[in-house]
């Protein structure tokens, strides 16, 4: 893993640098490659991949949303921070998606929290899946997972890539993603929710209304308490 500090000044450089320092120690991790830079320019020359990256929106050359927008169409992965003092760029930080907004000077417990959340959501993503056809195996990311699907006896994976016809049964699959983001909201249809749109009490809507899943109405509850958390996780 690669995180990235990309700001005009140094002293938010080298206090982002040890707070970040000082959180994987706390947590008894690895800290990863701390790579700073000065300028969007300079981040988008690099020959090493961003993971995650915390980004001043003003910077003299490429403004900081110019830098998110061009990171977000290489690695639409990437997890971005935008660290700056001006307040009135949050619309434009939101438009491209990216992961938390923080504010000058940095809040350490406020950047606790937020790098806990970019962590598991990089794993999450990082975490690779076979998925075993009659003909072949494929790999996928479990991020990439919109929902699994039973009916007419066959297993169907679908994906933000394809669709595979999968020879494991429904509580394989339940299993291998026990942990994750996903939930059974009908013994045919398991979902993940980073894909929900919206949802009533007997169907559940996915990845831009394409889909739709049974929502068993004893599990309605359950389900729209369990996605409020995982919502609030993602804050």
């Amino acid at each position: 893993m690669n995180i990235f500090i990309c700001d005009d000044d140094e002293n938010i450089i080298n206090q982002l640098s040890t707070y970040i320092q000082e959180y994987f120690k706390k947590n008894k991790l690895k800290c990863p490659a701390l790579i700073p830079c000065c300028s969007g320019e300079t981040l988008l020359s690099s020959q090493q991949h961003p993971d995650i990256v915390f980004l001043d929106i003003e910077m003299p050359g490429m403004s900081g949303i110019t830098t998110a927008a061009k990171l977000k169409e290489l690695n639409p992965r990437v997890i971005i921070f935008i660290v700056t003092s001006f307040m009135e760029y949050l619309d434009s930080a939101m438009e491209i998606h990216v992961f938390r907004y923080l504010n000058k000077p940095i809040d350490k417990l406020r950047l606790f929290r937020n790098l806990k959340d970019a962590l598991r959501i990089y794993n999450a993503q990082s975490l690779q899946i076979a998925i075993e056809t009659k003909s072949e195996v494929y790999t996928v990311y479990t991020n990439d997972i919109i929902f699994i699907e039973a009916r007419d006896r066959k297993i169907t994976v679908y994906t933000t890539n394809g669709s595979y016809s999968s020879i494991h049964s429904m509580n394989y699959w339940v299993n291998k993603l026990n942990g994750l983001s996903f939930f059974q909201t009908h013994k045919s249809f398991l979902i993940n929710l980073k894909y929900v749109c919206h949802f009533t009490h007997d169907t559940v809507y996915l990845y831009d209304n394409r889909f739709q899943a049974y929502l068993t109405r004893r599990k309605y509850t359950l389900f729209k308490n369990t996605y409020l958390l995982y919502l609030d996780s993602t804050k």
